[in-house]
């Protein structure tokens, strides 16, 4: 059984760092931290050049501490300097020339926007999965996290570290579990609060999608923000989306909420690709008895009444929520799982309608 990213950065922090006061994992000194399912860990030491000599030091002591960890394999770790000729990109709004009407991403050939009216609907763990579910199906995959105020994605699939920008302007994305993924979590640190007015929303937003270098993708999936807000006018009047998916809880106060979403989608022209009731159903693990905690039917009702399919029903289950916490979603930690059955159908169906 291998050992669990959050073990590895338990015995990280029992490391000082010989530059400051803290450990090298609250010091920032870690990144990109990733455990591979036959126990590989591998990460990088970010450290200022003078100071390389010092480090050697803690390398060395890192490696023999998570060698005796049970279910660590190979450990590899990389020192690397940073300078002030690469500075982290900066995500505050910048004048340039506006397009026209919404433009198409070079190189991404779909996007799709994930989307609720209400948060706390599992809308952010439905788009990792999904990510995860059409990378299994052979698509190229890019997943930005827009919820501003609360990125979720890096702890979902697992990744961590602060992306590389070799010019100050260019932003190399990360990626884990096939997919390719940015989000403003990555930028700052994880119990740290976005502070934002509209137009800075909107400025990193745009360079989010322009100056990532996502590479040739067959989809781009944007976990967006509850609500009707910056984010999602942004989204739509700048670039070309190709549809939107709708993600709801079954109780009558979510719906309210959907409905909202769903005619923001109507009146800027993007067209409904489906709705997914999320937490649909509960079984206990116990007696097998099937429970509609949040009630049934609702979304499915709501779809027929728009005139749009209803994707799946996911049910609420502690294997989906235990998986996004651990940094490996269930579609591809347990493919194979009921649980994980509602994601890739929900893949195989944006296959067939051609948006993903």
């Amino acid at each position: 059984m291998t050992t669990s990213r959050e073990a590895v950065l338990d015995a990280l922090k029992q490391i000082a760092d010989p530059v400051g006061d803290a450990d090298i994992v609250s010091s920032g000194v870690v990144r990109a931290l990733n455990v591979g399912d036959d126990g590989a860990v591998r990460f990088v030491m970010e450290i200022a050049p003078a100071h390389a000599k010092a480090y050697e030091a803690v390398k060395s002591q890192a490696e023999e501490l998570l060698g005796k960890l049970d279910g660590v394999g190979q450990v590899a770790i990389v020192l690397t300097g940073h300078t002030e000729k690469a500075p982290p990109p900066d995500l505050k709004p910048q004048r340039k020339a506006e397009p026209a009407g919404p433009e198409k991403i070079p190189g991404i050939d779909h996007i799709i926007a994930i989307a609720s009216g209400k948060g706390g609907v599992g809308k952010s763990t439905v788009s990792a999965n999904l990510a995860c579910a059409l990378a299994q199906q052979g698509r190229r995959v890019g997943l930005l996290d827009a919820d501003v105020y609360g990125p979720s994605q890096p702890r979902m699939l697992g990744v961590s570290g602060r992306p590389a920008s070799p010019d100050g302007k260019i932003i190399l994305p990360m990626r884990n579990h096939g997919v390719t993924m940015m989000s403003i979590g990555l930028m700052t640190n994880e119990d740290q609060a976005v502070v934002w007015r509209g137009p800075m929303l909107m400025g990193a937003l745009q360079q989010m999608m322009t100056q990532v270098q996502w590479g040739a993708l067959d989809v781009l999936l944007v976990d967006l923000p509850p609500g009707t807000g910056d984010v999602q006018m942004t989204l739509t009047q700048k670039f070309r989306v190709d549809g939107a998916v709708v993600v709801s809880t079954p109780q009558d106060v979510a719906l309210l909420d959907a409905r909202k979403g769903i005619d923001m989608f109507q009146q800027l022209k993007v067209p409904i690709l489906g709705m997914i009731e999320n937490m649909s159903t509960h079984i206990c693990s116990q007696c097998g008895h099937e429970e509609h905690v949040f009630g049934h039917g609702g979304v499915a009702a709501e779809a027929a009444k728009i005139g749009v399919p209803l994707l799946a029903e996911v049910p609420l289950h502690l294997d989906i929520r235990l998986a996004a916490d651990g940094g490996a979603p269930i579609a591809v930690s347990q493919p194979d799982s009921a649980q994980a059955q509602s994601f890739h159908t929900i893949a195989s169906a944006l296959v067939a309608k051609g948006v993903a």
